[in-house]
């Protein structure tokens, strides 16, 4: 018997290494045009990590716009993944199971004899999305996965392609138009030529999404458009290979696309890094966002990782829980798993936020939720042997599937931390980091680490240690403040981290009180 989607069942001994308590998992299967895919998560939170991931290339859109109907290769293909599906999810002991089908199930004649079979084979109820309700779910997936968004997400999957406004947490009309990568190829024959006029005569009816598009930004959504931006992130050399948050120029992009319509997508480099039946779709979407950029005129595309299912978790959340910040909220999950002292980085927000109102320097909100972050990953490699603990931090931070953050904000994080262990000097950071972070949040992430660098010491990295030991700026001087009682608590050691932390702002360092 399948889970009841409506009433969590109990989870018995479904104790996770490296997973937060009181939780228990969820999963959603979407059966999409292109794939049928699984994605199980750690639970319903507002940064919820995935906890097994699993797709399946059916092909269930392919020629459905010419034939009407879903192919019986594709059928007997997608009905044997949803109940290998069905038997994980009872492995993983999931309490909640959400299921999704999209443009093919829609738009087939026997589409409704499909889900019918589909409902047996997973055991559960399938929700098959309107393309408003697509789109609508794709937004709310980028506003769960970006700090402050403001632009339009275009989803494009196998069958469709859906365009919505997002302003902040404000969701628009969406538009729902066949445009997807196998739709493309089916109803153009599999000339490039031909999709390149359809994909013009049908943005015609997203006109009031694209208008709204230019000086903002594009988040774009969906498999085969990640594919596109894994190889642009190769031709240029990109160092750091995390998809959610990649932004590039329209105009390096349009180069990009050219060149992707033109050449044939076995001679594009990297592009074995693309399954083999994703790579004929790669044409197709190049020609889709390439109008989209002509027509819309967006400042940046920017790559999200979160769409339909991400939203479709965000919708379920409380209003609080919405409201909270996913990166804090991520960074705060990694420090009650991995610190040897949860609380005293809670401590370090509260103290670094006294060390920086202090200082003549403003800082930005942004700046400051990147701060916060840094002090709830300052912990993160204490198990890691002392030679390896600022590279390991390093890893950890700049490939986790953090959400609410670009790639300079990543590079932050991870200098701050490497700062913290391995010195201050600007040469000990790797080029790459110093390159993705920018001048300013470079030198804010050293301006951290040397603080840090302070903290732990005065501390030994345990709660409740620094609340009366500030360090500000006052009279022209940087001074660690001591409470009576506490003399012996500095040494050589103290004293040259606070000497060091005031040559960053041109200033002496002293030590007051004791």
């Amino acid at each position: 018997m399948g889970l009841d989607p409506a009433r969590p069942a109990p989870v018995q001994g479904n104790s996770l290494h490296g997973t937060r308590d009181h939780i228990e998992p969820v999963a959603i299967i979407d059966i999409g045009s292109n794939s049928v895919r699984l994605v199980a998560y750690d639970g319903l939170t507002r940064a919820p990590t995935p906890l097994y991931n699993e797709k399946v290339l059916c092909g269930l859109g392919r020629n459905v716009l010419t034939t009407g109907r879903l192919n019986e290769e594709a059928v007997r293909r997608a009905l044997v993944a949803l109940a290998r599906f069905r038997v994980l999810c009872e492995t993983m002991r999931v309490s909640r199971i959400f299921v999704l089908a999209t443009a093919a199930a829609r738009d087939a004649e026997n589409g409704a004899e499909f889900l019918a079979a589909a409902e047996a084979a997973c055991g559960q109820r399938i929700e098959l999305l309107s393309g408003r309700r697509e789109a609508e779910l794709s937004a709310l997936g980028v506003i769960s996965g970006f700090h402050a968004p403001d632009g339009v997400v275009g989803d494009l999957g196998g069958g469709s392609l859906e365009l919505v406004d997002v302003r902040g947490a404000t969701v628009g009309m969406g538009v729902t138009m066949p445009l997807g990568g196998l739709a493309l190829q089916d109803l153009s024959g599999g000339s490039v030529k031909k999709a390149l006029k359809i994909v013009r005569e049908n943005l015609k009816k997203a006109a009031p999404q694209l208008e709204t598009l230019r000086g903002r930004s594009f988040y774009a959504v969906g498999g085969t458009w990640r594919a596109l931006a894994r190889l642009h992130q190769s031709a240029r050399g990109y160092p750091l290979h995390v998809m959610h948050g990649y932004s590039v120029e329209p105009s390096d992009e349009l180069n990009f696309l050219e060149v992707v319509e033109r050449t044939d997508a076995a001679l594009l480099q990297d592009v074995e890094s693309v399954s083999e039946a994703r790579r004929p779709l790669l044409a197709y979407g190049a020609v889709v966002l390439e109008e989209i950029i002509r027509i819309g005129r967006p400042r940046e595309l920017a790559v999200s990782a979160s769409g339909v299912r991400e939203g479709l978790l965000y919708e379920q959340l409380d209003r609080d829980a919405r409201l909270t910040d996913p990166l804090l909220a991520a960074a705060a999950e990694l420090n009650d798993l991995r610190a040897r002292s949860p609380g005293h980085a809670r401590d370090l927000i509260a103290w670094s936020d006294r060390f920086i109102a202090s200082l003549d320097q403003p800082e930005t909100a942004d700046e400051r939720r990147l701060r916060h972050a840094a002090c709830l990953l300052s912990d993160i490699g204490w198990r890691a042997h002392p030679d390896y603990r600022g590279e390991q931090s390093v890893n950890v931070i700049t490939h986790a599937a953090f959400v609410g953050i670009d790639h300079p904000g990543r590079a932050y994080l991870a200098l701050a931390i490497y700062f913290r262990h391995e010195g201050i000097a600007p040469e000990k950071a790797s080029p790459m980091l110093r390159n993705l972070a920018g001048p300013r949040l470079f030198e804010r992430a050293r301006l951290l680490g040397a603080l840090l660098r302070l903290a732990y010491p005065l501390s030994a990295g345990m709660e409740g240690a620094l609340g009366d030991l500030p360090v500000t700026v006052s009279e022209g001087r940087v001074s660690l403040t001591l409470p009576p009682g506490r003399e012996a608590l500095p040494g050589d050691r103290i004293l040259n981290r606070v000497r060091g932390l005031g040559r960053l702002l041109g200033l002496d360092g002293r030590i007051v009180g004791g």
